[in-house]
């Protein structure tokens, strides 16, 4: 079993995904989480191949990007899908909610109230409803939506879907208006192996 070491704040945040994937797969790994007040002498290091977090160390490599870290993860423990047909379908599932972040940035950075109300707004009730709707159609494709987003087995595409419900700014009372991907939601964090985690991972504001 190679040796994995996490390295992420101490928040839920880019890694998630990640811990997720290792925790349904039931993976030992370091959880290695930098003080936010140490990262300028982390980075200065330059052991961080982009000079960016989170990284994974497998056996002494370090590897970068989040969702490439998630789908290595995700291909090495049996949960990115068992056919490269699969494997193209969850990645879709993946990279449309992966096209939720520049919005979720935009409205994180904006000082100004009434311009970040604004933009809550509009991606409350048109980008997150257009992302979600699109979403159900392609759970609804699968075996009419009553299982997960791909074959019969929970892949990293639902873990991501989780997470990314999870995240504040979204907030899992927006399903409301899909009953499948709501469905789904409790059906993910139900599973045992999640739920453990979910149960022992550190509280963090995200």
């Amino acid at each position: 079993m190679p040796n994995y070491k996490l390295h992420y704040f101490d928040i839920r945040g880019r890694a998630e995904p990640c811990r997720l994937i290792l925790a349904a797969a039931e993976v030992d790994y370091e959880d290695i989480r930098i003080p936010i007040k140490n990262w300028p002498e982390e980075k200065a290091s330059g052991k961080y191949p982009l000079g960016q977090l989170p990284c994974m160390e497998v056996n002494g490599v370090m590897l970068a990007q989040s969702r490439a870290i998630a789908r290595f993860l995700a291909n090495e423990h049996g949960l990115a899908g068992k056919t490269s047909l699969d494997k193209a379908r969850a990645d879709i599932v993946v990279d449309t909610l992966g096209d939720l972040s520049p919005h979720m940035v935009k409205m994180v950075k904006e000082k100004d109230a009434t311009k970040k109300a604004e933009l809550e707004k509009e991606y409350a009730s048109t980008t997150l409803q257009a992302c979600y709707k699109n979403l159900e159609k392609l759970l609804i494709s699968n075996n009419g939506g009553d299982g997960f987003f791909v074959g019969d087995e929970l892949t990293w595409a639902d873990l991501v879907f989780m997470n990314t419900t999870e995240i504040p700014i979204t907030g899992h009372a927006s399903l409301d208006e899909f009953p499948k991907l709501k469905a789904l939601y409790e059906r993910v964090k139900a599973q045992p192996k999640i739920a453990d985690w979910i149960a022992k991972r550190p509280e963090t504001y995200n």
